[in-house]
C-alpha cells in the first residue's frame, strides 16, 4: 500500500483549530493514522523537575493530528491536491497530483 502522506511532504490542514495551517511532515504513524505536523497542533505540557538541580517547565510541542485533517501540497502547482497512484515502466507504484498530473 502506498501512503499519500510521507516523511518531509508539505500539508494544509483542511480542518480543525489549525485550518489553513501549512507545515512538513516530521513523522508518520500509519497504523493509527497519526502525523506529526512540524508547528500545527502545538500543545502545552507541564513537565515536573524529576532530579535534584532540575527545574520544572511548561513546555510547547507538536501533538500528532490525524490523516484526514490534512491535504498534501503538490511541489509543482503549489495547490492542495488529492493523491493518485501510476505504475511506472519499471512496475514500481509513484503518486501523482490529481491537478496537474506531476510525480511527487
Amino acid at each position: 500500500m502506498l501512503n499519500r502522506v510521507k516523511k518531509n511532504d508539505t500539508v494544509v490542514v483542511i480542518s480543525g483549530r489549525d485550518k489553513g495551517k501549512q507545515g512538513q511532515v516530521i513523522k508518520v504513524d500509519s497504523k493509527k493514522k497519526l502525523i506529526l505536523v512540524k508547528d500545527v497542533g502545538v500543545v502545552t505540557r507541564h513537565i515536573k523537575a524529576r532530579k535534584s538541580g532540575e527545574k520544572s517547565r511548561i513546555a510547547k510541542e507538536e501533538g500528532f493530528i490525524t490523516f484526514c485533517k490534512v491535504m498534501p501540497v503538490c511541489p509543482s502547482c503549489k495547490k492542495a491536491c488529492r493523491i493518485q497512484t501510476k505504475f511506472l515502466e519499471d512496475r514500481k507504484k509513484t503518486r501523482i497530483c490529481h491537478r496537474c498530473k506531476e510525480a511527487f
